[in-house]
């Protein structure tokens, strides 16, 4: 089994390409490779430099390679369609530029969706067309990703949005061509909604093509859903703990990854805020240093 371990800015804080207080992209890229890395994902486009060339030249100094993007965008708003392809072609145009494989797409959060994140009977659902809407714009920008820059495409969800639960992740799986879709899988966010990430693995590890790696504390995410305290609070109390140390059972996920034979890369994201986390370098060694020790190599 051929995994690699790679991490993303989220993970030090980075969610979007113009907040205030961002590290800067240079110290992300220092600090990913201090630790240990040898992979990073693009974070929001715009964070990173869009020209090539400067970022190819960054990421060599460095040692890492361009693993993949996100897409994290309201593809649940008709209206802010400009702004989903906008983001949706500035990140395949710089990933097809540096060789990187993995698009991923994310609902970003919705103010109907925020109150019940982790709260799956009580979320409000679209209508049937608001629904096969929402699905076809899904589908048009896992096509375009597919077919026009080569990436392999995976849905991503997400708490608060509105592809959050398992219910409504399996039925876009069920409408959307495999093709042109597969999955990237996150274990925090899984268990964020209140499902069992090893168990849906388990189902569907024929489909899933990049994982993302996260933790749950219980106890904070207890506090959180209890409180509905807002996705990016409950970032800020450290519902994203070091791998580990939460409920996600990663050896039982490496067993998985093992016996499906998965290759490719899996890369840490520990969301945080970046005022907030006093020492991501040791938190992102530390997680490569508790994945080593279960034996992801």
């Amino acid at each position: 089994m051929t995994i690699r371990i790679g991490n993303a800015p989220c993970s030090w804080g980075v969610e979007f390409a113009d907040d205030p207080r961002n590290p800067t992209w240079q110290s992300v890229l220092n600090d990913c490779a201090a630790a240990g890395y040898k992979g990073i994902e693009l974070g929001p486009v715009g964070f990173m430099p869009e020209d090539p060339a400067v970022l190819g030249d960054a990421l060599a100094e460095k040692d890492l390679e361009l693993i993949g993007g996100v897409v994290f965008r309201p593809f649940h708003d008709p209206n802010a369609w400009d702004d989903v392809m906008d983001g949706s072609v500035r990140t395949c145009k710089a990933l097809a530029a540096h060789g990187a494989k993995h698009l991923v797409l994310i609902d970003s959060i919705s103010d109907r969706r925020a109150p019940t994140a982790g709260r799956a009977g009580e979320a409000e659902q679209m209508d049937a067309s608001e629904w096969a809407a929402y699905r076809d714009r899904i589908a048009q920008i896992a096509r375009m990703g597919t077919e026009e820059y080569g990436l392999t495409v995976g849905i991503h969800a997400h708490a608060a949005g509105f592809m959050d639960f398992e219910p409504e992740l399996e039925r876009l799986l069920n409408e959307v061509e495999e093709n042109i879709l597969r999955i990237c899988f996150d274990t925090g966010h899984h268990s964020y909604a209140g499902f069992d990430p090893v168990a849906f693995m388990k189902r569907h590890i024929g489909r899933i093509s990049y994982m993302h790696f996260k933790d749950i504390d219980p106890v904070v995410k207890a506090d959180v859903i209890a409180k509905r305290t807002g996705f990016y609070d409950a970032c800020g109390q450290g519902i994203f703990c070091n791998l580990g140390q939460g409920d996600v059972d990663f050896p039982a996920v490496r067993q998985v990854l093992l016996d499906a034979g998965f290759e490719g890369w899996c890369t840490v994201e520990q969301d945080c805020d970046p005022t907030l986390d006093p020492d991501p370098v040791g938190d992102a060694r530390a997680n490569r240093e508790y994945l080593e020790s279960i034996g992801f190599n």
